[in-house]
């Protein structure tokens, strides 16, 4: 490629909105900058600040087990309405709701900002402002856990505080202010007990000035005649009462032992390390890349827009991830309401946000998302137990980050029937094992533990000896002659299936045991249409108009249906991808119809489904999506799961194989992908033209791969430590 790609965003003013915030995070501390000169704000938040909801007992799984057998008769009898009263009666109950903290203000006397210009680089993490001699820099450091936040200006007079004002804060939310002046720099803090609850969080921030004076005025402090303010900020979740004066005290250590390019330095040895494992070079136009953001969206065809879609949604997922994956809204939002609680949503759109993280080199995702399974388990097996009677676990639908338990579901959405959650979430910790050459002996036993769940729950049988799954839940559609809870769902027999025969293969000496009962299992249905059904049980009718894309689930994320090896289930899950209709137009629904596609090696239908993103007008200035089209819910499916269908449709691969250019839409005629990881321990660089395609794969360690590229099918004997260059006319 003749030029580089930008690893950034700018624009030429400040953020009026708070979605159009530029984004920072470490995977616990996030921010949001506005970049005013006049009224620079930044929006703290945290992973761990949900709202308590009240009494932790109604957040139990329902006690349901006794009642099982009788459902299972009753569904296999033919009553599909079964399932609608299969529940302990409760209301509707989401899990705790995602907020922010606060928001750091830095007031000062207005004036023009000549030349202004705030931007976020990707490579650094760093958002910054500046105009008319003043600059504000904003950081989250992934070494020291704190928000950095260095201002200059000449004569700099500016009053500072910590404002819990935002949108949506609750009545009664309990608010404290604390204002000291120490050697160090003045210590602020701010303390905040939820309405009818012990449960608190306090943030401190340090200011630490150069020059001029600095006035405590409660709850915050006046700065006058500085050169320059330095902040550094945390943000704590507690019961009872928190040590400011200690937390002020590791404040005051840090910036006693570092400066703001030393604090940098530490982060960037992180940040951007694993930034710059993997670039993506469309050669756009030099001219649309340098563009701000916010005129490059106007742009939904430009390559110059996807390059920068792809770096930012990178970097953005990096940022979300570390105490926990991303949420709905990654780890930003600028209201206490969010859309959905800001949960970890598991039946799609965790599991989209985080498909790129092995082949894009991530592991730092793939870490969080770990933690959170392993965080949780205890309380999948109280679901198992709850509901199903069983050893083992079963994942919920969805988490607050606290807990695991299976507690949201209702007549329309039984989430709680959904067994296939916890294959679906091990799949990325799998992937990562081969990406890497060795298992985590953590997922071995997650492994064992959902096998145990499939020996004890898969009793039942079917008039042909075939084990039945009942009941069965696809998300989040119903069959359109049947109730919701039914049989056979075709997510709910991939999961099965993989997950016993993963379980098998991390377990030799239960992998007879577990095969067999693997085997067992149920094929796909065929319906009238020549689809894959969504239920493989006679008489349930597919309804087709619906955002989820479950049922080819076989497809995508797993290597179960793939045009190599099935190519007759491939053809019908193609069949059922082509029936699909896109619902309310969400963002996840089009990105997950790309996947598939992907997988499927059709070009123009991956290129229907970006097109419906980017045009669609999903994104905000800040790079961050919105769940539907119009900017409407900040949410950041679309801007975690785009890099995924773009290396997807570039480079997929397996244990035993690798697929060069599988869907390239006509869009992208040229371009660069570097960096790429594959399931069997190499790292792949690929070049591509409209005359000649060039690949070059580095493996870790020796393997035969079965090569498969638009010029057919080879076999590979790779060696470690050895690059193996490949040279293709390109089709």
């Amino acid at each position: 490629m003749t030029t580089s790609p930008v690893h950034g965003t700018w624009e030429p003013q400040p953020a009026a909105r708070w979605e159009d915030a530029f984004l920072s995070g470490n995977g616990h501390h996030g921010t949001l900058v506005f970049g005013d000169p006049n009224d620079d704000r930044v929006i703290v938040t945290h992973h761990t600040l949900v709202r308590p909801d009240g009494d932790p007992r109604h957040r139990r799984p329902p006690q349901l087990a006794a009642g099982l057998p009788a459902l299972q008769d009753r569904l296999l009898s033919g009553d599909l309405t079964a399932a609608e009263g299969f529940t302990d009666g409760r209301p509707l109950q989401w899990v705790q709701p995602f907020h922010p903290a606060f928001q750091v203000r830095l007031r000062r006397a207005g004036g023009t900002a000549l030349r202004y210009r705030r931007s976020v680089d990707f490579t650094t993490g760093e958002a910054t402002a500046a105009g008319g001699g003043w600059t504000s820099r904003v950081f989250v450091s992934r070494a020291d856990d704190v928000i950095v936040q260095h201002v200059t200006a000449p004569h700099l007079t500016l009053d500072l505080s910590l404002d819990p004002r935002l949108p949506g804060a609750p009545e009664g939310l309990g608010v404290g202010h604390g204002a000291v002046l120490t050697p160090e720099g003045a210590l602020l803090s701010l303390r905040a007990r939820y309405p009818g609850s012990d449960r608190a969080y306090t943030g401190v921030t340090l200011v630490a000035v150069t020059g001029g004076t600095t006035k405590l005025v409660p709850p915050g402090v006046h700065v006058a005649g500085a050169e320059a303010v330095l902040l550094l900020t945390r943000v704590r979740r507690h019961t009872g009462e928190l040590d400011v004066v200690a937390e002020g005290r590791a404040l005051r250590d840090l910036l006693t032992a570092a400066s703001y390019d030393d604090l940098l330095d530490r982060h960037l040895a992180l940040h951007r390390t694993a930034y710059q494992r993997v670039t993506l070079d469309l050669a756009a136009d030099p001219a649309e890349r340098a563009l701000p953001g916010s005129e490059l969206i106007k742009r939904p065809r430009s390559a110059a827009l996807t390059e920068r879609l792809f770096a930012a949604g990178r970097y953005h997922l990096l940022s979300a991830s570390g105490l926990n994956p991303p949420r709905l809204t990654g780890l930003w939002t600028g209201e206490w309401d969010t859309a959905w609680s800001g949960a970890f949503t598991h039946d799609a759109n965790l599991n989209l946000q985080t498909a790129s993280a092995a082949a894009a080199a991530l592991p730092e995702v793939t870490e969080a998302h770990a933690a959170l399974i392993h965080r949780q388990l205890p309380d999948w097996r109280d679901n198992a137990r709850a509901v199903f009677g069983t050893r083992g676990v079963v994942a919920p639908a969805h988490s607050d980050g606290e807990s695991g338990h299976s507690y949201h579901f209702s007549r329309e959405y039984p989430l709680h029937l959904w067994t296939a959650g916890a294959d679906w979430l091990l799949k990325p910790l799998v992937d990562h094992d081969e990406t890497r050459g060795g298992r985590d002996p953590r997922t071995a036993a997650a492994l064992a533990e959902v096998a145990l769940f499939y020996e004890d729950f898969l009793t039942r049988t079917d008039e042909d000896g075939h084990l039945t799954i009942v009941p069965s839940y696809s998300p989040e559609n119903r069959p359109a002659n049947a109730s919701w809870g039914a049989i056979n769902a075709a997510m709910d027999l991939s999961a099965a299936r993989h997950a016993l025969l993963t379980a098998a293969e991390y377990h030799p000496e239960h992998a007879d045991r577990w095969r067999a009962l693997a085997d067992r299992l149920p094929p796909h249905r065929i319906n009238a249409d020549g689809a894959l059904a969504e239920w493989a049980w006679p008489g349930l009718e597919d309804s087709y108009d619906h955002r989820h894309l479950s049922h080819l689930y076989g497809v995508w994320p797993l290597d179960e249906i793939n045009p190599y090896d099935t190519p007759g289930l491939a053809a019908a899950a193609h069949r059922a991808l082509k029936l699909r209709g896109a619902e309310n137009d969400s963002a996840h629904g089009h990105l997950h119809h790309a996947l598939i596609a992907a997988r499927l090696r059709d070009a123009g239908r991956v290129a229907h489904a970006l097109g419906n993103v980017l045009d669609g007008d999903f994104f905000h200035a800040s790079l961050m999506s919105a769940h539907y089209p119009n900017r409407d819910v900040y949410n950041a499916d679309a801007a975690h799961t785009l890099p995924a269908v773009l290396i997807e449709m570039l480079v997929q691969s397996t244990p035993d194989r690798l697929v060069l250019l599988p869907a390239l839409p006509a869009a992208y005629p040229a371009g660069e992908l570097k960096g790429v990881r594959t399931r069997f321990g190499a790292e792949v660089d690929l070049t591509w033209s409209p005359r000649e395609t060039r690949a070059v794969i580095r493996p870790n360690r020796a393997h035969r791969i079965e090569l498969t590229t638009f010029s057919g099918t080879q076999l590979l004997d790779l060696v470690a430590g050895e690059d193996h260059v490949l040279r293709l006319e390109t089709r």
